[in-house]
């Protein structure tokens, strides 16, 4: 028997059991609701979407791992290629698109013409500060880190804000080495 060779976001999402896009997004608007009565500071909000997001890109990063098929990125290009073209489109259902690269291909932006976190959304003027979706930055940094990179991702476009687009931007801080929890000459 051949390889398996790695799947396209595409196929990966056809065959990945799904919930209604409607109550995904009925129910994080309820738990941003929620952040908002409970916390009463956006800022505060913004960092515990943020640190949600990270806690579930720690986990989320098996699953992708293991059923998507795809080997080690050989630099952080690829790997923003593979979130963008393969992980978004097998957790969100959305394609996006790396842009906006630095000189040195430690900084690129992450766009997403579409979201489905954001229907039926609209940001009162008490919310202007809210980054709506700091869930899925949060997702990105701990999915991340858990494959020695560490990252600093920021929000520069978002369409309730009437930006065109969302957009993060991904930027590598450091990678880190593998390190081995024993050593093999014990």
């Amino acid at each position: 028997m051949p390889p398996v060779g790695p799947r396209s976001g595409d196929a990966i999402f056809a065959n990945v059991e799904r919930v209604n896009a409607e109550l995904f997004t009925l129910t994080y608007g309820a738990i941003v609701r929620q952040l908002l009565t409970d916390l009463e500071e956006v800022e505060e909000v913004n960092k515990q979407l943020d640190q949600m997001g990270y806690n579930i890109g720690i986990r989320l990063i098996d699953e992708f791992l293991a059923k998507s098929n795809v080997s080690r990125c050989v630099d952080f290009k690829e790997t923003a290629e593979v979130i963008a073209k393969i992980g978004f489109k097998m957790f969100l259902g959305v394609t996006a698109s790396v842009t906006n690269w630095d000189a040195d291909g430690t900084c690129c932006s992450i766009v997403l013409e579409d979201n489905p976190l954001v229907d039926f959304v609209e940001l009162p003027d008490t919310c202007q500060g809210l980054y709506y979706c700091n869930i899925l930055s949060g997702v990105v940094r701990g999915a991340l880190e858990m494959v020695s990179m560490k990252t600093e991702i920021t929000w520069i476009r978002d369409m309730l804000r009437g930006d065109d687009a969302f957009e993060l931007q991904v930027k590598l801080l450091k990678q880190v080495p593998e390190e081995y929890p024993y050593k093999d000459d014990e």
